[in-house]
């Protein structure tokens, strides 16, 4: 008995790796993460299909064990990569208590869908993936973290983002870029700074399922030259 929680990826779905796609061409069970999965993915599925938006644990679990135990095989499809926000971890602990094996594969993440749509590199040297405190987290660390002015993906932030643009600890005139849909067919690009990014998000609609980007290393127009590809001396 085994269940693969694969990554859909960020939306395109061309996006997904050649497992993830051979896995769920092939599943008997595909329990899906509703509307952040792109239905294009599902269009060669062959197996039952279940929208896990608005079930609880103990609905999906009971899903996924009951098909696990009669050896089909078990798809549970998360957006981007399922180690990034995805609750993986507690169906897991779930999945264990039944001694059902699991496998991860892996996706791309919207992060990296984000800095493909505004074309940039993230880091040359740190980058930090995090996200605002809310229903599930009581205490974040943006400010915390700003202060050492590295390159900062925030997810789950859209709907907090004066919030977030009032605490980070950057000047006023440091690049912000919003990306709506990263890798989607409605993919929205907002670009800006810490001081007008609230303003340009909010009259572009934006309060959802977008990727914050923040720092001086992802606005570079690389006209610093990679230690890597400089004439050795």
């Amino acid at each position: 008995m085994k269940v693969y929680f694969i990554g859909a990826g960020p939306g395109d779905p061309e996006l997904i790796t050649v497992k993830g796609k051979r896995l769920i061409e092939q599943a008997d069970l595909i329990v899906y993460a509703g509307s952040l999965v792109n239905d294009a993915l599902l269009l060669n599925a062959n197996g039952e299909r279940v929208n896990s938006y608005g079930l609880t644990l103990e609905q999906i679990t009971e899903l996924i064990v009951n098909a696990a135990k009669k050896g089909r095989l078990v798809v549970r499809l998360h957006s981007g990569d399922p180690s990034l926000y995805s609750a993986m971890a507690e169906q897991i602990r779930a999945l264990k208590s039944y001694d059902i094996d699991y496998e991860i594969v892996p996706g791309v993440s919207s992060v990296f869908a984000a800095a493909a749509a505004i074309g940039r590199q993230l880091t040359s040297e740190t980058l930090v993936i995090t996200r605002p405190a809310g229903k599930t987290l009581s205490h974040d660390q943006l400010a915390e973290l700003s202060k050492l002015r590295p390159t900062m993906a925030i997810f789950l932030g859209a709907d907090k983002i004066d919030d977030i643009m009032h605490r980070v600890q950057y000047d006023a005139a440091t690049p912000v870029s919003v990306i709506y849909h990263a890798s989607w067919s409605d993919q929205v690009v907002i670009r800006g700074t810490v001081a007008d990014i609230c303003t340009k998000s909010r009259n572009a609609g934006i309060t959802r399922s977008a990727i914050i980007l923040i720092g001086e290393e992802h606005a570079l127009e690389g006209d610093r030259r990679s230690y890597l590809y400089s004439p050795k001396t």
